[in-house]
């Protein structure tokens, strides 16, 4: 058989086949991956009680894998802001589990993980702030406009696009949002789809 013009001739020429090629080469290499798992069960409580959470989320490493397996009817809002604050601050990734309910802040907290878990027959609730006030009446009125205002920033910030606009205006006008397993896997499923949307447009317009 004739060979190709464009091919020398490797004996001619005084060179020898080339080696095979076996396939590529695999380099790996093998980090340790922590898995952690704290229960938020019950009522949640002083800030406290809870700085081994704190301390786990801020020194974990990005190989770690939390878990936070939520079942409470809520509790103290500042503990609950320092709980999701240390999740958004962690390198780690974190994973909030609804296992049976989830209201008030342990609703917040559940929406803030890196991803979230539904088991089946649970409920999520949210709904407005609750205190009491002292001092002079224009110091209650200032307390109440600096809340507000507060309270309606955090809770979109949390919220959106989980809530639309309109549940979340309906909250802090004093309604409570329920809904039960299904319905917190449709949202979750359509704010995928939309981030999934999302990120094909920035690839059209990059290409």
């Amino acid at each position: 058989m004739p060979r190709h013009p464009a091919l020398p001739d490797d004996d001619e020429n005084g060179m020898t086949d080339a080696e095979p090629f076996r396939g590529l080469a695999r380099y790996e290499r093998q980090m340790p991956i922590h898995q952690i798992s704290y229960y938020l069960c019950g009522e949640i409580r002083e800030p406290h009680h809870y700085t081994d959470l704190f301390y786990t989320l801020r020194t974990a490493a990005e190989t770690d894998l939390i878990y936070l397996h939520l079942n409470s009817p809520g509790g103290e809002f500042d503990t609950g802001l320092q709980i999701i604050n240390n999740i958004r601050a962690s390198e780690a990734h974190v994973v909030t589990v609804l296992e049976a309910r989830a209201f008030s802040m342990a609703a917040f907290i559940f929406l803030s993980g890196d991803e979230l878990v539904v088991h089946d027959n649970c409920q999520l609730m949210f709904h407005t702030y609750s205190g009491s006030l002292d001092g002079r009446g224009s110091e209650q009125q200032a307390q109440v406009a600096a809340v507000s205002s507060w309270f309606e920033k955090m809770m979109t910030r949390l919220c959106s696009p989980f809530l639309s606009d309109s549940e979340i205006s309906r909250i802090l006008k004093g309604s409570d949002v329920w809904m039960d397993s299904d319905g917190v896997r449709q949202r979750l499923m359509r704010m995928q789809r939309a981030q999934a949307q999302a990120a094909r447009r920035r690839v059209a317009k990059k290409d």
